[in-house]
């Protein structure tokens, strides 16, 4: 069923789309809010500059939540999630830059509840205000600058500070961040910020008792790599972001994170384009201390411990026809090893993108986790790209809960059929295996359009806390961007 859906609607789409941007001329353009060399949308000599995004998704999922092929879960349905932004820049001069941007995002043909987050929906946030900051600089004449209001942060390849691009909504801040850049050494920025909810109906705003400190320098004194370091602190009063109250109602499990003063300190090195003949190579190390709350500070503390680390390298053959590339990766965070002993070893996922790292179906997060992953790419023609994705994955404690890749805001299971707490029945730890496919097909630099199918195939972890039936995941994904 949902190989036939994704085919009529691979179909549709591309019958549609095609022709439109047959013959089109590609040219530099911007992608989120970088600034194009020669803007589409630009006037006055580049002193007002539009962007602009159309994105449609069809996606059908099957047993993503439950495993459970005898029970029809809301989640386990077919519908479309469109995203449209706007944003427009001003630069009066090279040291000022105001920029604002509004987003639109819906969800059509669904069950899910149609309330933000509420069992995954990704729809309902119309015609909100996404961007508002002044940035005061210019880093060609000197180097400190300073960004306030309402903006992205992207850092250490998304696993932990993200505006994250696969979700509807993706990620923003209200804050302050301070830069200083330098060409040939790098960059160290230093903000205060909260993350801001959306909401339903009404101006998203942002979480007053959540707030977000961090210091992350990019360091490129060497000739091979990029060195990150980062210092990052959380401290979150509440357990429960302003959303609907329905939230706190999910009978699947659904939480947003308790309440927490967590520090975490890291780092990441990353090879640099190219400067190893073929050879690419990414570690990332990051290690938390602190106390979290079972819900608000009302509930017992515990202390908080914990260690993550992901370890990647890969080879491209730039030399063959189809420019492949092999890869593989290794992505562990720690887990609660006892969820007596008023401790916490659960490694928190802060306000990260997993999609790109722990497989497509967003199942897992970076937190109680092993993933052992084999990647191979390859570019059979010049504007198509096809992924192949394994993963094999583990829980690292099944004393502690299997988080999603939602930044540890739900859980895929905390009770067995018979109501035994999962934390307690001394199950596998082997949750299962992924394969990933996509093509990427990008006639121009304007257009992509995507087409995926993920299976997941069952592990003893789940045969042993419940029904344990595979998932399906298929989607066709048609973007515009200027």
């Amino acid at each position: 069923m949902i190989a036939r859906k994704l085919l009529l609607h691979t179909t549709a789409w591309v019958s549609l789309l095609a022709p439109a941007l047959r013959g089109a001329e590609s040219k530099v353009v911007s992608t989120g809010e970088k600034k194009p060399e020669t803007p589409l949308l630009g006037f006055f000599g580049g002193a007002v500059v539009f962007d602009f995004e159309e994105r449609l998704r069809f996606e059908a999922r099957n047993n993503n939540r439950d495993f459970n092929d005898a029970v029809n879960d809301p989640t386990d349905d077919s519908w479309v999630l469109s995203r449209f932004r706007l944003g427009v820049a001003l630069r009066p001069t090279p040291w000022l830059k105001v920029y604002g941007q509004m987003h639109d995002t819906r969800e059509w043909d669904s069950d899910r509840v149609n309330s933000p987050g509420v069992g995954g929906t990704e729809g309902g946030d119309n015609f909100d205000l996404r961007q508002a900051y002044v940035e005061l600089g210019n880093p060609q004449a000197f180097p400190l600058s300073v960004t306030v209001g309402r903006q992205p942060l992207n850092y250490e390849n998304f696993r932990l500070v993200a505006d994250p691009n696969w979700g509807n909504f993706g990620r923003t801040f209200d804050g302050v961040k301070l830069r200083l850049q330098k060409k040939g050494l790098g960059f160290i920025d230093l903000w205060a910020a909260r993350p801001v909810q959306i909401k339903e109906e009404v101006i998203n705003d942002s979480d007053s008792a959540d707030n977000f400190w961090g210091l992350f320098a990019s360091l490129e004194f060497l000739p091979f790599q990029t060195t990150d370091l980062y210092v990052l602190y959380r401290d979150k009063a509440d357990n429960q972001p302003d959303l609907d109250p329905s939230n706190k109602l999910d009978p699947r499990g659904t939480w947003t994170g308790p309440a927490q003063r967590v520090t975490t300190i890291g780092t990441r090195w990353n090879s640099r384009k190219d400067a190893l003949k073929g050879w690419d190579y990414t570690g990332e190390f990051a290690f938390q201390f602190g106390e979290l709350w079972t819900g608000d500070r009302t509930t017992p503390r515990l202390g908080h411990r914990a260690f993550a680390t992901a370890l990647l390298a890969g080879y491209t053959f730039a030399d063959l026809a189809w420019k492949p590339r092999v890869g593989v990766e290794y992505d562990y965070a720690s887990g609660d090893r006892n969820p007596d002993d008023g401790r916490s070893q659960s490694f928190q996922n802060l306000f990260a993108s997993n999609h790109a790292h722990y497989g497509f179906m967003d199942i897992f997060d970076w937190r109680n986790l092993h993933d052992a992953r084999f990647a191979l790419s390859a570019q059979p023609v010049k504007k198509i790209t096809t992924t192949l994705d394994y993963h094999a994955f583990w829980l690292a404690e099944s004393t502690d809960y299997w988080a999603r890749g939602n930044n540890g805001n739900s859980t895929m299971r905390t009770t067995t059929p018979g109501g035994a707490d999962v934390r307690r029945i001394n199950a596998s730890n082997f949750a299962g295996q992924e394969l990933d496919f996509t093509i990427t097909w990008r006639p121009t630099k304007e257009f992509n359009l995507l087409v995926g199918y993920s299976h997941f195939f069952a592990g003893d972890y789940l045969r042993d806390t419940g029904p344990s039936d595979d998932a399906d995941f298929g989607y066709v994904q048609a973007q515009v961007v200027f």
